[in-house]
C-alpha cells in the first residue's frame, strides 16, 4: 500500500513542482509539526484557499492504527501565468479496496482532497478536488 501511494502521490508533486518554476518552494509550510488534517481511522475533507493548489503531500502510516495514515498538505498560490480560476469540481470517488489512477480532468489543478476510512477493507476511499484557470490550455498542450 505505501508504494502504492507513493506512486499515486509522486506524480502528482512532481506535475505542481514543474508548471511552477517560477517560484522558489523552501519547506513547506504545514502549519505545526503535529496539526494534520485527519486523525486515524476517520473522514476529513481539505481544500487550499481560492486562487491555491496543493504542491506538497505528507503523511505518516499506522499499521497499529488500522492500516491508515495521517494526512497533511501544503498550498501554494497558483502562477499568475495561469490566471484565476474559472471552475472548480470534485471528480469522481475513488473507491477503498481497489487500485486507482487519478489525475483532474479538463486540465484542472489539484486543489484539494477528500476521504473517508473504511476498516472493513483497512483503506481509504479518495476525491480529488480540482480547479480549471483562465489562461490555461483547454487540451493537451506544451
Amino acid at each position: 500500500m505505501d508504494i502504492f501511494l507513493l506512486c499515486v502521490f509522486l506524480p502528482l508533486v512532481t506535475v505542481a513542482w514543474g508548471q511552477y518554476s517560477d517560484y522558489y518552494y523552501g519547506p513547506y509550510n504545514y502549519g505545526d509539526n503535529d496539526e494534520w488534517v485527519n486523525v486515524y481511522r476517520q473522514g476529513f475533507n481539505f481544500q487550499c484557499p481560492h486562487g491555491q493548489v496543493i504542491v506538497a503531500v505528507r503523511s505518516v502510516f499506522s499499521k497499529k492504527e488500522g492500516s491508515d495514515r495521517l494526512w497533511n498538505y501544503a498550498c501554494m498560490p497558483a502562477s499568475q501565468s495561469l490566471g484565476e480560476p474559472t471552475e472548480c469540481w470534485w471528480e469522481e470517488i475513488n473507491r477503498a479496496g481497489t487500485e486507482w489512477y487519478q489525475t483532474c480532468s479538463n486540465n484542472g489543478l489539484v486543489a484539494g482532497f477528500q476521504s473517508q476510512y473504511f476498516p472493513s477493507v483497512l483503506d481509504r476511499e479518495w476525491q480529488f478536488y480540482c480547479c480549471r484557470y483562465s489562461r490555461r490550455c483547454p487540451y493537451s498542450c506544451w
